[in-house]
């Protein structure tokens, strides 16, 4: 793989992958899932229909990725879980329905340089990320082992699923009998209520007390993290308090997908069609179009990114996936 075969995005790598790699995964499992899971296996909270503040003009707020403007919208009740999926809500998802994620068909994700084992660096492929050095691309990184062969998510399956598409996402959602959030309920959830221009779930002062209330980087990035918050790499979710409707790790730890396409247009819709779907036709990959992320990652830090606020918003293509995206599904029942 050559440098333009990855290209950067932000705090989030994009896969673009090589057409070699794209005809083996085309070759193979088509990645639909079958077989109807259940709302009930999961925490969920319900918010009722009405008007709901997102968006933000602090001066935090990044304006070339439309943060703003703060605006009021509209949305029918819903319920969304209460933490993102673990390792071990997947695993059932995969045993009943024998789904293949992305990675496993593309036999490769991106791990963040500093976890990658020393004994999987022969593992790494050519080729580095554009101006984000620290992303390596990993054989054998997938969501059963996340830094490659050697590991297993055997030993954390209470931690968030990672090295999940947004097509991923879709088929568990799908197969749970959900969805992907819009990114205007993600925000509205994820306020937990409030009708301010907070950049946290609980206020403006990110470690309000001197407490660690998220998981994200603390240290000098990308060379050294401290680990204050207690934890390097992902966390157990329900590892922080969580806000006032009861969502746990809405920022920080792992970045989650949304269901929308990636806007800059201020006056983007926010309520796009639902483009949820439990997987795609055999022989099509979407490799190009990007889709919404929101909520930032064990990865951020006020040096590089500063995208663990509630209103903050990157995207990445549609069959992309790391060591630091996840996500949650919605109900509409």
């Amino acid at each position: 793989m050559q440098d333009n075969h990855i290209k950067k995005s932000c705090c989030v790598p994009a896969m673009a992958r090589d057409s070699a790699g794209e005809a083996a995964a085309q070759a193979g499992t088509t990645g639909l899932a079958t077989g109807t899971g259940a709302a009930g296996g999961h925490e969920i909270v319900r918010l009722p229909p009405g008007h709901y503040r997102i968006g933000s003009e602090s001066p935090e707020a990044h304006r070339a990725d439309a943060e703003g403007p703060v605006r009021h919208v509209t949305l029918d009740a819903f319920s969304i879980m209460t933490t993102t999926v673990t390792n071990r809500e997947f695993a059932r998802f995969v045993s009943a329905t024998r789904y293949v994620t992305d990675a496993e068909r593309y036999g490769w994700s991106f791990v963040f340089s500093l976890f990658v084992p020393a004994r999987a660096r022969r593992l790494i492929r050519s080729g580095q990320v554009p101006g984000v050095p620290w992303w390596v691309p990993l054989k054998t990184a997938c969501w059963r082992h996340p830094e490659g062969r050697g590991s297993h998510v055997a030993a954390r399956p209470d931690h968030p699923v990672v090295h999940v598409s947004w097509h991923d996402a879709c088929a568990y959602a799908a197969w749970a009998g959900g969805r992907l959030p819009r990114e205007a309920e993600w925000e509205a959830a994820a306020r937990g209520g409030h009708d301010d221009d907070r950049l946290y779930p609980w206020g403006n002062e990110l470690t309000p007390q001197g407490q660690h209330l998220c998981n994200i980087w603390q240290g000098v990035f990308p060379d050294i993290d401290l680990g204050e918050d207690g934890f390097r790499g992902t966390a157990p979710v329900k590892s922080f308090p969580p806000n006032t409707l009861g969502l746990y790790e809405v920022v920080g730890n792992v970045w989650e997908w949304c269901t929308d396409t990636w806007s800059t247009d201020p006056a983007r819709p926010d309520l796009p069609p639902v483009k949820s779907s439990p997987g795609r036709p055999a022989g099509q990959a979407d490799t190009t179009t990007e889709h919404v992320i929101r909520g930032g990652s064990f990865l951020c830090h006020a040096s590089y990114c500063n995208r663990y606020r509630l209103s903050a918003r990157t995207r990445t293509t549609a069959d992309s996936s790391t060591s630091h995206i996840g996500f949650r599904c919605v109900f509409d029942r």
